[in-house]
C-alpha cells in the first residue's frame, strides 16, 4: 500500500447515486477500480465533491466502511468528517476512527460561523487532541466564507496529530506552509490548476477533482516531473489547464459527474440544491474537452 505522503494524485470522490437519489453501492465499486486504474492513488471519500453536505451521517458511514472494503488496502483513504460545529465533529471523527482502514481525516474550516483565527485554532487544536484518527485540515475560503491564515497553518501544524493541509488558497499561501513547517507536514493543493507548481514549490501533491477524467495524464505530467523532465511536465500542465477548467464550468461536481456517465462510469445525478448539467452545458462542456484534445 501507498503511504499517504506517497500518494501524490489523490482523488476527491463523487458520490454515486442510483435513479431514486440513493447512494449506489454497485456503481461505487466500478468507480472505485475505475479511479484506481487511471492514476488515483488515494482517495478523499465525504468531501466537498462527494456532496457530503447532501449525505446522511448514517450514509457517510456505510459509504466509507463500503470503500474501505473495496479498496482493501491499495491506496490511502482519507474521509471527510468536518463541520462547523466543534463537539459534533469530534463525535463523527471519533466514529469514523472506528472503521479499520480509515488512514486520516479531512476536516474543513467551519463554514457559515464565520470565527476569528483564534477561534479556528481552538476548534482544530481541540478536535486534533481528542481525536484517534491524524487530522487533514481543509482551507477552502471560496466556500467556507473565513480562510485560516498561513500563521495560524504553521501554528497547527505544530501539534502532533494534524499531519496536513489541503490548501485552496493558492501558491504564495502554500509557499509560506511548506516553508515554515517540518518535512514530514503534507501540503495538497485544492485546485487542480496548481498540480504541477505545487510540486515545484515541494508540496505533496494535488487533491483533485479532475482526476476523474484526467488521471492518467496528470500522472504522465508527475512522472515526467520524477524523472527531472521539467519541459515535459509543463508541455503536460499547460494541456491540462484547459481541461481542468472546463471541469469547473458550472459548479462542482455537475461537469465532473456528467463526463463520468458520458464514459460510462455510470454515478448518476445530484442532490439538491445541485443540479446536473443542462443538455447545452453538456455539450458545451464536452466540446471544450474534445478542443482541448485537439489542440
Amino acid at each position: 500500500m501507498l503511504k499517504l505522503k506517497d500518494a501524490k494524485i489523490m482523488t476527491a470522490m463523487v458520490t454515486p447515486f442510483d435513479a431514486n437519489g440513493q447512494v449506489d453501492p454497485n456503481q461505487t465499486v466500478i468507480l472505485v477500480e475505475y479511479l484506481l486504474a487511471n492514476g488515483t492513488e488515494g482517495l478523499i471519500v465525504g468531501g466537498t465533491t462527494g456532496e457530503a453536505s447532501t449525505l446522511t451521517k448514517q450514509e457517510k458511514v456505510d459509504l466509507y466502511q463500503h470503500v474501505v472494503e473495496i479498496v482493501n488496502g491499495r491506496v490511502p483513504i482519507i474521509a471527510g468528517t468536518g463541520t462547523n460545529n466543534t463537539a459534533e465533529t469530534i463525535a463523527f471523527t471519533q466514529e469514523v476512527a472506528q472503521i479499520p482502514g480509515i488512514d486520516a481525516a479531512l476536516v474543513v474550516v467551519p463554514y457559515y460561523n464565520k470565527p476569528n483565527q483564534a477561534g479556528l485554532y481552538a476548534h482544530f487544536e481541540k478536535i486534533a487532541s481528542v481525536a484517534s484518527l491524524p487530522i487533514l485540515l481543509y482551507n477552502v475560503p471560496s466556500r467556507t466564507g473565513v480562510s485560516l491564515t498561513t500563521e495560524t497553518t504553521i501554528a497547527l501544524a505544530k501539534l502532533p496529530n494534524i499531519i496536513g493541509i489541503k490548501e485552496c488558497g493558492g501558491v504564495e499561501m502554500m509557499s509560506e506552509i511548506i516553508a515554515n513547517t517540518e518535512s514530514s507536514f503534507l501540503v495538497y493543493s485544492g485546485e487542480d490548476a496548481l498540480s504541477l507548481p505545487t510540486r515545484l514549490i515541494g508540496g505533496t501533491g494535488v487533491i483533485s477533482v479532475a482526476s476523474h477524467v484526467l488521471g492518467n495524464e496528470m500522472q504522465q505530467m508527475y512522472q515526467a516531473y520524477n524523472q527531472g523532465d521539467l519541459k515535459e511536465a509543463g508541455r503536460v500542465h499547460r494541456g491540462l489547464l484547459p481541461k481542468m477548467a472546463t471541469c469547473f464550468m458550472v459548479s462542482s461536481p455537475a461537469p465532473v459527474k456528467m463526463l463520468l456517465n458520458h464514459a460510462g462510469i455510470q454515478v448518476g445525478g445530484l442532490r439538491l440544491p445541485m443540479v446536473a448539467c443542462t443538455d447545452e452545458e453538456s455539450v458545451m462542456i464536452l466540446n471544450k474537452m474534445n478542443q482541448s484534445n485537439d489542440s
